[in-house]
């Protein structure tokens, strides 16, 4: 199975997504792809929103994304791209490319939603090479005890309204035991004010392939 349809999220999510980019989104995805090069791989990819963030220095962009609605905006954004962007089905626990054929891999707002998100990064790091980087940008656990408690209770009712995303992850912590060393990495509060958003805790990294 490479599709996963959520039509209602297809439809929410770009225009949501658009209010975090003026409120500094956009900022944050360049910073994530600044400096990459070489051959990416990008997993759920969406509506393609950081193919124009792409420096340059990249010679190709091969997007997954397993949800149709957003595939299809994908792969029409693809057209516009700075750089070549292939979009194609699939799934980031059970990818359908080679081993050690990527200089870069891309996890940008995913693996809170993706359904094992430790066979996600293990498949990354299978398609990397040696010492291939990992660039993440996530919502993710938070810091303290009152808002981890805040987003248990959240996470009730979250995921079903949000594609299946989890907002309790401690995927900055998964990342590092999975065969990565983090080379850079930041955590902040997005966006402001975050008190009453369970999904503010964010984390936006580097990783190397060990």
């Amino acid at each position: 199975m490479t599709d996963l349809s959520h039509p209602i999220f297809a439809r929410l999510y770009p225009r949501l997504d658009a209010g975090c980019a003026k409120a500094g989104g956009d900022a944050c995805r360049a910073e994530l792809l600044a400096g990459a090069s070489g051959r990416v791989v990008e997993v759920g990819a969406g509506y393609g929103a950081n193919f124009p963030h792409y420096p340059p220095e990249v010679t190709e962009v091969v997007a997954v994304e397993p949800e149709p609605r957003l595939r299809a905006k994908a792969a029409h954004a693809a057209r516009s791209a700075p750089v070549p962007v292939t979009v194609r089905p699939g799934l980031a626990e059970d990818l359908d490319l080679d081993d050690a054929s990527f200089d870069v891999a891309v996890a940008s707002l995913v693996l809170c939603s993706v359904r094992d998100p430790i066979r996600a990064l293990a498949e990354l790091r299978r398609v990397l090479k040696p010492g291939g980087e990992l660039r993440y940008y996530e919502h993710v656990r938070g810091d303290t005890p009152g808002k981890v408690r805040f987003q248990r209770y959240a996470d009730l009712l979250w995921p079903f309204f949000a594609a299946g995303c989890h907002v309790t992850r401690p995927t900055g912590e998964w990342i590092a035991g999975s065969g990565f060393t983090v080379r850079g990495e930041r955590r902040f509060e997005f966006p402001e004010p975050s008190r009453a958003n369970p999904a503010s805790p964010h984390v936006l990294g580097t990783a190397v392939r060990d």
